[in-house]
């Protein structure tokens, strides 16, 4: 933009939505400080959705400082390799009663979306950046969605969506930002629990954080340089519980317990006849969605009646199974299950994911300022080339839900994590 030319955009706002991630802050930095030197007003939503969806003018107003910030240019210098969230964050998900189109004109369902769109308007924004996973995106265009059910004199807010997660299991994008750094550090406490399994002459079986993608267990597998990975990309074949039927949903097998800790002892078998006597095992947190229906009964759920993942611990179910098995074949091995995740969410971002950060950030100002985009999901391609991608490639039109990207079992990817493992076969 030329010096003294107005903006199309007299106030913008940014919020982070969902579980933390690595260089969130240079997106956010990034973003407002290009607006910021566009002469745009810019505010930051604190806390994600918590305080949107609960405004009202009356009774719930909005406060500055505790519920918004104007960003100002001190507020940015030294943020972009900072840990943490400077916005803060939170997993409110205003549209979660809104299941498909006809939702969208029900004025109950629509009640939080309503009062967040609302509390937009009267901070008088013009543009939002929404940064977050599949659900802050599904926010994002249910926002989108209703906004066209209202009449024009009821004003508009333009959304641009930048992709957040650690799991790297996004439509529409290579590589999140926060996945490398994510990879960094669990790999580094899988290289150290590697050293004590030598020491020891034990065996480690370690759950490591990414919902239902293996993309962070696969690559802490190769970097932490583990002896055997399992995703669910891997639940075919002989670990399919086919007593247990056909599953919903886009993995359709269970998995079976037993016959994942059966090669777990072949590995321990293989390893101990080649005078190697410790070994690291990655499992892949999503395998716990894939656990028979008589395994998961009584187990803890979210508030949305999913299987609370972290509180599971696979890790040390299949730990304490295998050495169950052993003990009875008589012989005995040390195997302890561990858990790896929260403890990536906001380390010092890697300096791969501060630069991929900051062009998702400045990529989202290019989209709302110079482009004059709506509805949109800004991405990377090639040499971090900046692409847009609509809402309507990304969400379901009916369901109103995304796709999670799973690891293709034909990718290179897929081949070198399995390939470096140990073999069980001649």
């Amino acid at each position: 933009m030329e010096p003294g030319a107005t903006p199309t955009l007299k106030r913008v706002a940014i919020i982070f939505s969902g579980g933390p991630a690595p260089a969130a802050n240079a997106v956010i930095t990034a973003a407002a400080s290009a607006f910021l030197r566009a002469g745009t007003s810019v505010i930051g939503i604190l806390n994600g959705y918590s305080a949107l969806q609960d405004y009202n003018a009356e009774t719930r107003p909005l406060v500055e400082g505790e519920d918004y910030i104007f960003l100002q240019p001190k507020d940015l210098r030294g943020q972009r390799n900072s840990r943490g969230i400077m916005l803060g964050t939170a997993r409110a998900h205003p549209g979660r009663e809104i299941s498909n189109p006809a939702d969208l004109s029900d004025p109950e369902k629509t009640g939080r979306i309503g009062r967040v769109f609302q509390a937009l308007v009267d901070l008088q924004i013009d543009g939002l950046i929404s940064i977050g996973g599949d659900g802050t995106l599904m926010t994002a265009n249910t926002l989108h969605r209703y906004q066209e059910t209202l009449p024009e004199s009821a004003g508009r807010v333009r959304i641009v969506h930048v992709p957040k997660t650690i799991d790297n299991d996004y439509s529409g994008i290579d590589f999140t930002f926060g996945f490398f750094t994510a990879v960094d550090v669990m790999s580094k406490s899988l290289l150290n629990l590697r050293a004590d399994a030598i020491a020891t002459r034990s065996y480690f079986v370690v759950e490591v954080m990414g919902r239902m993608a293996g993309w962070l267990g696969y690559g802490v597998s190769i970097a932490g340089e583990a002896h055997m990975v399992v995703g669910v990309e891997d639940v075919v074949d002989d670990l399919v519980d086919n007593a247990a039927g056909p599953r919903p949903g886009a993995i359709p097998v269970y998995l079976d317990l037993d016959a994942l800790c059966e090669r777990i002892r072949r590995l321990i078998e293989v390893r101990e006849a080649q005078g190697k006597h410790y070994g690291v095992v990655v499992l892949t947190e999503g395998l716990v969605e894939l656990l028979p229906p008589q395994v998961v009964e009584g187990l803890p759920r979210d508030e949305h009646g999913m299987l609370s993942l972290s509180k599971l611990n696979i890790g040390k179910m299949v730990a304490e199974r295998t050495t169950h098995h052993l003990q009875e074949q008589g012989t005995p091995k040390k195997i302890t299950g561990v858990q790896l995740g929260y403890e990536a969410r906001c380390a010092v971002p890697h300096a791969f994911d501060v630069v991929l950060g900051s062009q998702l950030g400045h990529g989202a100002w290019r989209a709302l300022e110079e482009e004059g985009a709506n509805a949109c999901m800004v991405s990377m391609t090639g040499q971090m080339q900046h692409r847009l991608i609509a809402f309507a490639d990304l969400v379901d039109a009916q369901t109103l839900q995304t796709t999670t990207r799973l690891i293709s079992p034909s990718s290179d990817f897929h081949r070198l994590a399995h390939g470096l493992a140990t073999r069980l076969q001649p």
